[in-house]
């Protein structure tokens, strides 16, 4: 739309369903290249990606020109299948229900892109759980802690 300016910065987190730790390090920079053209073909802009074997952070310049849970169904549905398409798993890949989704500054963004390109040391220290349940207290999101990322029991 013309005239239609925005500065929009989200940074997405999402789990492997039960928290399965499967992302293996031979097919995760694949993946997160699979991920970045989804993200690329859908008009944003990515500007860190990285995760470790059970879950992803994303953080985009989002457009207006689509929603944020249509990108995310879009980015999980796709990458998905190309998971499975590609047989990087024995038996069936997916993505646990939901996601985080939580806004930034433009002054914020280098602490974020270096948050996110840290992922593996910074869990050598604090779980997924912890550190997504910090996410939701610092933003101030009510939560219901039944549906936290489950783990497979």
């Amino acid at each position: 739309m013309a005239n239609t300016y925005t500065q929009i910065h989200i940074h997405f987190v999402f789990a492997v369903k039960y928290r399965k730790t499967i992302i293996d390090k031979n097919w995760k920079d694949e993946l997160f290249r699979y991920i970045s053209g989804i993200i690329k073909n859908n008009n944003h802009k990515l500007l860190a990606i990285n995760g470790v074997s059970d879950h992803v952070h994303i953080l985009i310049g989002i457009r207006p020109l689509q929603s944020v849970s249509e990108l995310m169904k879009s980015i999980k549905q796709n990458s998905s299948k190309w998971i499975n398409d590609n047989k990087f798993v024995n038996g069936h890949f997916e993505w646990q229900e939901g996601y985080g989704a939580f806004s930034y500054s433009k002054s914020q963004l280098d602490a974020v892109i270096n948050y996110i390109q840290n992922q593996e040391q910074h869990h050598k220290k604090k779980t997924f759980r912890e550190e997504y349940i910090n996410f939701l207290e610092k933003f101030e999101v009510d939560y219901d802690e039944k549906f936290i990322f489950k783990e497979l029991i």
